[in-house]
């Protein structure tokens, strides 16, 4: 059986600078199988399986080492996120894809608290976090920014995100917009906004929407220095 295996990330750069792998699986053949073949053809990608810095995800869902792979199933190697490492994991239209969404072009901040305030009169209080491109981070100077997403993936999770706030919080509206591509130093990266009948309600709703974004959504931020390209694993 042949496994066409994706590659996001560092992972891209330890393979050659390759999109994908393609790997000879037996039939019946489990992830563990699948890291084995990665020991052996790619040791460097193997080892990061293996001390779990890099995931292997089947059908955009995390994978366990005894989890069946299949013929028609969509594999991906997923390298530590722009923002958060893994401890915390184990475009589709209407609503949801309007209020968690990944997109390439740049958002209107105003358009989008309007979107939000549309959602209901009880509205008494927003919180907003706004992330963008800085020129310095880790004591280096940064050109630009490339972010890198899983297509499909990440909007699954920003979904996730959303529903999730909305049930857990006081709440009365979440929206999340996140940009990838090649950024400029200055622009926008990031939009959370939750809205609540109080103030308080609102600030928890939105610190928590930033923090689990960066913990469990499949997107990779590559720094553009004039000492080289530098991928990410985590930032504060």
């Amino acid at each position: 059986m042949t496994a066409t295996v994706k590659l996001f990330g560092m992972t891209k750069s330890l393979a050659g600078n390759r999109g994908h792998l393609t790997l000879s699986l037996p039939a019946g053949g489990r992830v563990r199988d699948l890291v084995c073949l990665l020991d052996r053809d790619y040791p460097q990608i193997g080892a990061l399986v293996q001390k779990k810095k890099v995931l292997v995800s089947v059908n955009q869902e995390i994978a366990h080492e005894d989890a069946e792979i299949r013929e028609a199933d969509e594999i991906a190697l997923l390298p530590p996120f722009a923002g958060g490492a893994f401890d915390a994991v184990l475009s589709e239209q209407g609503e949801a894809g309007e209020f968690a969404r990944v997109q390439r072009e740049n958002f209107s901040i105003d358009r989008e608290l309007d979107r939000v305030r549309s959602r209901s009169t009880r509205i008494g209080g927003i919180a907003t976090f706004l992330g963008i491109a800085r020129n310095w981070s880790r004591g280096r100077e940064v050109d630009r920014i490339t972010f890198e997403h899983y297509e499909g993936m990440a909007q699954k999770k920003l979904r996730e995100i959303r529903e999730r706030a909305l049930k857990d919080f006081d709440i009365l509206e979440l929206l999340i917009v996140h940009r990838y591509g090649e950024i400029a130093i200055g622009e926008n990266i990031v939009l959370i906004i939750a809205a609540a009948e109080h103030r308080a309600d609102a600030f928890q709703a939105c610190k928590w929407a930033i923090d689990e974004l960066k913990q469990i959504t499949p997107i990779w931020k590559l720094e553009h220095t004039p000492q080289g390209d530098v991928w990410v694993e985590e930032h504060p």
